[in-house]
């Protein structure tokens, strides 16, 4: 029986994960994680600490070797391979570094988003004459990029390939987000920009959206939840508030480069670039 899940939620019990079965190193150790439908949480901590493993396994790309991950109270490590594509075509996982084909045309590369749903033959067919153009040009518009529909992708800088793997995201019809370091080829502005759009456009779709962020400052002031990881543990899973210095402090000890802290009374919000209220029913 198909299993579709038209909302997210999250649970991750005692959940460890490894790259190998013979390994006796757990890259995550012991996670426990609820994240409710339409939440937007941001995940940060060092390098190495173990969140984009964590976005992964929320994807369903990496097995807990041990624990419990359900998605709205479905287990998809005990379903049928079948039910567990089904769950896997709600979910996007949009890696750090995007794995995009560089002879092909960026709006074939944005149609990709499209691929969970589609058949083989829309696939082909869409390979070889994208017939849904416009819905890349809009994807590609919320970053500003509709110029680039028709460049190829190794013509493009590292922050537009960024952008179009985003713009990817934008193209599917997702409603779990998972972004991994979505900003790290991106400007402070650019930046700012950019995770406004995604976090506008989990909103409008009524999706639940994880990201994960180096930008310590902009996860403070643009996520209601952050989730600290740090040597495959959860540190701290606090509201936005009572995230402190001396946490953010906490969590990135004796690393060679920490994040610059700040007074949170000093910061200014942006109020265009907060998540807007979902105007929708859901």
């Amino acid at each position: 029986m198909a299993v579709y899940m038209r909302h997210t939620a999250i649970a991750l019990e005692n959940v460890s994960v490894s790259f190998a079965a013979s390994t006796q190193h757990d890259v995550l150790r012991n996670i426990s994680l609820k994240i409710s439908p339409q939440e937007q949480v941001a995940i940060i901590g060092p390098s190495g600490a173990g969140k984009s493993t964590l976005l992964e396994t929320l994807a369903m790309a990496r097995q807990p070797s041990k624990g419990m991950y359900a998605l709205n109270n479905q287990q998809p490590w005990q379903l049928s391979s079948a039910a567990r594509h089904e769950l896997r075509a709600n979910i996007f996982l949009v890696p750090q570094i995007p794995p995009l084909p560089p002879r092909q045309r960026v709006v074939t590369t944005v149609l990709a988003g499209k691929l969970p749903r589609w058949s083989f033959w829309q696939a082909l067919s869409s390979l070889i004459y994208p017939t849904q153009s416009p819905v890349a040009f809009k994807a590609l518009s919320a970053f500003d990029m509709q110029d680039k529909l028709y460049s190829r992708v190794d013509r493009l800088s590292g922050g537009e390939r960024q952008r179009v793997s985003l713009a990817r995201l934008f193209a599917s019809d997702a409603n779990m987000m998972l972004v991994d370091e979505p900003l790290s080829a991106l400007d402070p502005t650019l930046a700012a920009s950019v995770l406004g759009a995604i976090q506008r456009e989990a909103s409008l779709r009524c999706a639940t959206l994880v990201c994960s962020l180096h930008q310590v400052e902009l996860a403070r002031l643009h996520f209601p939840r952050l989730v600290g990881v740090r040597d495959g543990c959860i540190l701290f899973d606090l509201p936005q508030a009572a995230v402190t210095n001396e946490l953010i402090e906490q969590l990135y000890a004796n690393r060679d480069i920490a994040p610059k802290t700040f007074a949170r009374d000093a910061i200014t919000p942006q109020p265009e670039l907060l998540p807007l209220p979902n105007g929708n029913v859901c």
